[in-house]
C-alpha cells in the first residue's frame, strides 16, 4: 500500500482522503495513519501547489544554476549545499554529475535581480569556483504535469 499511496499523494496532495481509501482498497483511519507515519518519517516531506506564473499578472522569472565547488574536507558538498539552500531566492539545490558539482534552482522578480544574486551572493561565496547561470523562458512540463498545451483547431471544416 506504501508505495501506491506515496506514487497517487505525489501526483495529486489534495486527493480527497476517502476516494483514496478506496482507490487502495483500505479503511479511510489506515489512510490516514499511514500518511502520518510517512510525514513523521521524513518520506513525505511536504505538499505543494504548482502554479502556471505566465497566466497570471506576477512578473516572476525562474534560473538554472549550475555551480562548480571546492568540497570540503569530511563534509563533501553538504556544507555548500546548506549554505546556499538557505537563501529565501533558492527554491531547489542538486547534487548533481558531469562538469558541475550542484544545480541550483532559484526565482526571482526580473533577469537583473537573479544576476545579482549569482554575483553578490553565489559566486562570492568561498567554495565557489564558477557558476553558469541558464534562464528558464517557457516551462513546457513541470512536476509531470504539462503547462504548454498544443493547440488543437476546433473549428468544423467546410468542404465544398
Amino acid at each position: 500500500m506504501r508505495e501506491e499511496l506515496l506514487a497517487i499523494v505525489e501526483r495529486n496532495s489534495r486527493i480527497d482522503l476517502k476516494e483514496l481509501a478506496v482507490i487502495l482498497g483500505v479503511e479511510e483511519i489506515d489512510v490516514v495513519n499511514e500518511l502520518a507515519a510517512l510525514e513523521a518519517e521524513g518520506i513525505i516531506c511536504g505538499y505543494h501547489t504548482m502554479i502556471d506564473w505566465e497566466k497570471t499578472s506576477i512578473e516572476k522569472v525562474s534560473a538554472l544554476i549550475e555551480v562548480r565547488v571546492t568540497p570540503q574536507r569530511g563534509q563533501g558538498f553538504d556544507n555548500i549545499a546548506e549554505r546556499i539552500y538557505k537563501y529565501p531566492e533558492v527554491t531547489s539545490v542538486y547534487l548533481i554529475s558531469g562538469g558541475y558539482d550542484l544545480l541550483v534552482t532559484l526565482e526571482g522578480k526580473s533577469l537583473k535581480e537573479i544576476s545579482g544574486f549569482v554575483s553578490d551572493k553565489l559566486s562570492t561565496l568561498e567554495s565557489v569556483l564558477s557558476t553558469a547561470t541558464h534562464f528558464i523562458l517557457k516551462k513546457y512540463k513541470d512536476h509531470g504535469t504539462i503547462l504548454a498545451k498544443k493547440y488543437e483547431d476546433t473549428r468544423e471544416k467546410v468542404t465544398p
